[in-house]
């Protein structure tokens, strides 16, 4: 009779906890503490990092496996100062300007967490305009490159007629997410200043912060593979 007792009050501990279980996942209030659009991001961005993974991939296959030479990337990329060329100038000062930003948009975000919605949003508008001199930078250096060096997707004069190839589509996918993130900032900004997340928070200046962090985590990456190696 006891054993009868033990395994009915088991049984209905279970279903009681079954219970519990979907009502948590069905009410997602429980099951998420997470915000939506915080979560949303970041399986957009982990998305992001397999695509960026597997160009970097094919690239490092390409560059090990290519019977032909590969560009130096130090020459290719120097810029001539008073008639003596220094290497990796322009992307060195590309690098600097993508980690600055960044640090624009931490502030931004704590600002935007102290409900200082004018610092946030100039920090932000900042932090967009730093992205805008990346990608004008990134512009001359395409325009360099195909203008007065010749590479092409398809061909390159220096060497490797795969270098082009990797470089434009590397470093134009990368430039494509910092134009957009530019606009995204731009119009978050305009939001915060106009008090459009009084209500329900400023969680939306710390969701833009990830997606430009990521932007500048990725050119680290790119820094490292593409112009070092």
């Amino acid at each position: 009779m006891a054993q009868e007792a033990v395994s009915t009050a088991a049984a209905d501990s279970s279903q009681a906890g079954w219970q519990t279980i979907v009502t948590d996942w069905s009410s997602d209030k429980q099951t998420f503490r997470v915000p939506w659009g915080k979560a949303m991001m970041w399986i957009f961005l982990l998305s992001d990092t397999f695509i960026f993974t597997c160009f970097l991939t094919g690239y490092m296959n390409v560059r090990i496996s290519t019977p032909e030479q590969w560009p130096n990337p130090s020459e290719v990329f120097g810029l001539d100062v008073f008639g003596v060329s220094v290497p990796l100038l322009l992307i060195g000062i590309m690098t600097f300007d993508l980690i600055t930003s960044s640090g624009t948009m931490a502030l931004a975000v704590n600002f935007g967490y102290r409900r200082d919605r004018g610092r946030a949003a100039a920090l932000m508008f900042l932090t967009a305009a730093f992205g805008a001199i990346f990608v004008g930078m990134q512009a001359f250096e395409w325009s360099k490159l195909i203008i007065q060096e010749g590479v092409r997707p398809w061909g390159n004069p220096m060497g490797a007629s795969q270098f082009g190839a990797a470089f434009f589509m590397i470093t134009g996918f990368h430039g494509l997410h910092v134009s957009a993130g530019v606009v995204y900032l731009s119009i978050v900004a305009m939001k915060v200043l106009r008090g459009d997340y009084e209500k329900r928070g400023y969680e939306i200046v710390e969701i833009a912060g990830l997606y430009w962090h990521f932007v500048d985590l990725v050119w680290v990456f790119i820094f490292a593979f593409f112009y070092l190696w």
